[in-house]
């Protein structure tokens, strides 16, 4: 008798030791609804339990808002010495969040092994203004994930996902070119247009971060080929290579890569991936002109934060405009003076003689997709 209540005692020990998370996948378990992907199956196994602990998180995808964030995730999830988080946090750009406290913070991370890694996303954090200081202060050697994609593809992904939440909430909704076009211009002043602005966000962010720790993904690239970024990912984030071409296959209904891994295939929801209304020519023709210096901003910012030599020369490709790259803009981001303070500047781990950098001008951007 005394020996059965000690099992019974021991038994209920290690039930509670376990964290909530642990369960078992039987045959007649659901394997749909909250916490599924689309279409996910799941082969009946006994689930592996998701970790031990809970971490302050690694690593950070911080935007941009529509550019492949949760996709970038869910592919990342795949790798076993990682660990996502299930929901978008919204800590260091809400207030009402922020004011709760790393503790709160933690709490909202998935368990995790030693081993592994814990990766949240938050698209939001990039336009953020206060978020880069409010991470720097949490980590400031932490690995920042930035996933960008054409900037006017952006905006009319950004338009459709607002489009069809109002029509499921059964709010108004307005044409894409009433929400582009203002008394016959274009309508900078539109959120979804802002969010493109991708260099004047960018600066924010190396006031706090150096380049070497944010690494750019191109979520062009990651639609048509996910493997190869996914490959610069694992490699950024000093991960053994274990994410391989089988991992992925694509799925013609859907029109992009699904996800095969541990016995399981899902894609993205169905709210992934929706068509785009058609847009008037002109209308794109003017975002693309909108963008096309932002692009080259942007473009000079990775060219001088990379350590290649940027040579105006080669850079330009039209008129010759003023830009908002000059030389004070980059001195407050960082600088260190070299042997001969008047011939050179360092920004960041890397040397750039003035002569070869027009702080002043710069050319006409190139579209996107020329530089990108």
């Amino acid at each position: 008798m005394a020996a059965l209540l000690g099992s019974v005692f021991l038994l209920v020990l290690q039930t509670y030791a376990a964290p909530p998370e642990f369960i078992q996948m039987w045959p007649s378990a659901p394997t749909s609804g909250p916490g599924y992907l689309d279409n996910e199956t799941v082969t009946p196994s006994l689930v592996p339990p998701p970790g031990t602990s809970k971490h302050l998180p690694h690593s950070i995808i911080i935007g941009v808002r529509k550019g492949g964030t949760r996709a970038l995730l869910e592919m990342l999830d795949i790798h076993p010495e990682v660990a996502a988080a299930a929901t978008e946090v919204h800590f260091f750009d809400w207030d009402e969040n922020y004011a709760k406290g790393l503790e709160w913070y933690r709490d909202l991370m998935p368990y995790s092994y030693p081993h592994q890694i814990t990766i949240e996303k938050t698209p939001g954090y990039f336009t953020s203004p206060s978020a880069p200081a409010r991470i720097r202060a949490m980590n400031s050697s932490m690995k920042l994930l930035l996933i960008l994609r054409d900037p006017v593809e952006r905006v009319i992904s950004d338009y459709t996902q607002v489009y069809f939440n109002r029509l499921e909430n059964h709010k108004p909704v307005h044409a894409i070119e009433d929400m582009l076009v203002r008394n016959g211009a274009l309508n900078t002043r539109y959120k979804a247009i802002q969010r493109s602005l991708y260099d004047m966000y960018m600066r924010n962010w190396l006031l706090h971060f150096p380049l070497e720790q944010i690494h750019i993904v191109d979520g062009d690239t990651l639609i048509h080929n996910p493997l190869s970024e996914l490959q610069k990912v694992e490699h950024f984030l000093e991960l053994p290579p274990r994410i391989v071409a089988s991992n992925f296959y694509f799925n013609q209904t859907k029109g992009f890569y699904c996800i095969r891994s541990d016995g399981r295939e899902r894609c993205l929801h169905e709210s992934k991936g929706r068509p785009h209304p058609p847009v008037n020519s002109t209308v794109l023709e003017q975002l693309r002109s909108y963008f096309r210096q932002h692009n080259h901003n942007f473009y000079q910012l990775r060219a001088l934060f990379t350590g290649g030599q940027v040579d105006s020369d080669d850079l330009l490709t039209s008129a010759v405009v003023s830009t908002h790259l000059d030389k004070n803009t980059f001195l407050a981001v960082k600088q260190r003076v070299c042997d001969a303070p008047n011939d050179c500047m360092s920004l960041g781990r890397n040397k750039f003689p003035r002569e070869k950098v027009s702080w002043e001008k710069i050319g006409l951007a190139l579209d996107w997709g020329d530089i990108c």
